[in-house]
């Protein structure tokens, strides 16, 4: 059974830093794809940042220069720094872990929320 798990959220002031973690659990292949993803009110849920199973990385256009994701492949864990937060960076963040190829697999964390106001 694998899960994944968030952590790291909370609230902050607008040009401030969070950094979000997110530990797996269970047994995963090396070669995934790890993401981060977030969903604010009455959005639709969006990529915010991913490492793809060929390590090139990708992010979000909101977010490019002010983000960072990262992993520890011995850790199993994912990461997302996240500076100059803005009030617009308000949602819900999730990790997500996910194969297309076989065998193929998708799993999500709760989510974490993180919150951007003064």
């Amino acid at each position: 059974q694998v899960q994944l798990a968030e952590s790291g959220g909370g609230l902050v002031q607008p040009g401030g830093s969070l950094r979000l973690s997110c530990s797996v659990s269970g047994t995963i292949l090396k070669t995934n794809n790890m993401a981060w993803h977030r969903q604010a009110p009455g959005k639709q849920r969006e990529l915010v940042a991913v490492i793809l199973a060929n390590e090139d990385i990708m992010y979000g256009d909101s977010v490019k220069g002010r983000f960072t994701i990262s992993k520890d492949n011995d850790r199993k864990m994912i990461y997302l720094q996240m500076n100059n937060l803005k009030p617009e960076d308000s949602a819900v963040y999730y990790c997500n872990v996910y194969r297309k190829s076989w065998p193929t697999y998708d799993f999500w964390g709760q989510g974490t929320q993180v919150t951007v106001s003064s």
